[in-house]
């Protein structure tokens, strides 16, 4: 398998317009970071299997069939008879960018014990992704770092996004702290500017991830949204701008751009200890597609952009002035 990811699977509820009395709509989506990399993943045509827990109810069976119908292994995917399955419902912006609103306290997914991991589907990957919101309630903390650990054990490449969710930790600090501790596993490193501040104490890229690779990351991606990524490799760092795409919902939009990166490495051999700019630009450059086009959809799952529409945006949509 090309991609195992541990984490959280919910249900997004996005705004869909208005009902014939005014009032506001929304419309279910799957959603989770972990699992919207691994449908990006096997819509682009690789291997993908999740690991994570759902409540016995309706919104639990509709998630266990959508990574089904988008092909991604469910034998690690778990279902608990007592907790809800988490919902989060989304708040858009003028410019389509995204807040959230929980409802888990707990939900399901923060249920995953150490103990009822696969690690045979562990073993079975060549990668190993994981996020943070795993992190931010026991048992599924515990289970998340004996996750990682055997992975890294292993050999696997260990892929990294501490996607932070304010409300779902009790303060910045602690988020930091545990946040943090996913970084000392990780080879590949995808954050936001909000996520680099916190975990680098710079608001800069270029010395944010400058810190972030004295920590011994091997890659860091910074998603700069309009603005595209930054990147780092060593000393090999710089800008690329992405696409004058419409937004509609930036959801999903990061998870789309980090399963384009963790394609290309996986199908296409992409070495961090090898690659030149020209090489490590090119993906990211499909990468900044992949976001963009996801970005003009609505939705994180079903707005997952196909190997053409990103080739066609790449050959005919202009970029944006990346400043």
């Amino acid at each position: 398998m090309d991609v195992v990811a541990l984490g959280e699977l919910l249900i997004d509820f996005t705004p869909a317009g208005t009902s014939k009395y005014g009032n506001p709509l929304f419309e279910r989506n799957a959603g989770g970071a972990p699992a919207n990399v691994l449908a990006a993943l096997s819509k682009f045509g690789a291997s993908a299997g999740f690991i994570g827990k759902v409540g016995n109810d309706r919104f639990g069976l509709f998630l266990k069939d959508v990574l089904v119908q988008n092909k991604i292994d469910t034998s690690g995917l778990l279902v608990d008879d007592d907790v809800a399955t988490t919902l989060a419902f989304v708040h858009l912006d003028k410019n389509g960018d995204r807040s959230f609103t929980f409802c888990r306290k707990p939900g399901a997914d923060v249920m995953l014990r150490a103990d009822e991991l696969d690690y045979r589907l562990i073993d079975g990957g060549r990668v190993f992704h994981f996020g943070s919101l795993s992190m931010s309630g026991q048992p599924a903390r515990d289970a998340t770092f004996a996750a990682v650990k055997h992975a890294k054990a292993s050999g696997k490449l260990i892929s990294y996004d501490p996607n932070f969710r304010p409300p779902l930790w009790p303060d910045a600090e602690t988020a930091r702290k545990w946040m943090s501790e996913g970084i000392r596993y990780a080879d590949v490193l995808k954050l936001s500017e909000t996520e680099l501040l916190l975990l680098s104490g710079r608001s800069d890229p270029e010395t944010g991830t400058g810190v972030l690779s004295d920590m011994g990351i091997g890659f860091v991606a910074v998603t700069l949204g309009p603005r595209g990524c930054y990147y780092r490799r060593g000393n090999l760092a710089g800008y690329l701008p992405t696409y004058d795409t419409p937004v509609t919902d930036t959801t999903g939009a990061g998870d789309a751009f980090w399963g384009a990166v963790l394609y290309r490495i996986t199908r296409e051999g992409f070495r961090l200890d090898a690659a030149g700019r020209d090489e490590i630009e090119d993906i990211l450059d499909f990468a900044n597609a992949s976001g963009a086009l996801c970005a003009a959809g609505r939705g994180a799952i079903s707005a997952i952009p196909t190997l053409k529409a990103i080739a066609d945006c790449r050959k005919n949509i202009p970029r944006l002035v990346c400043t």
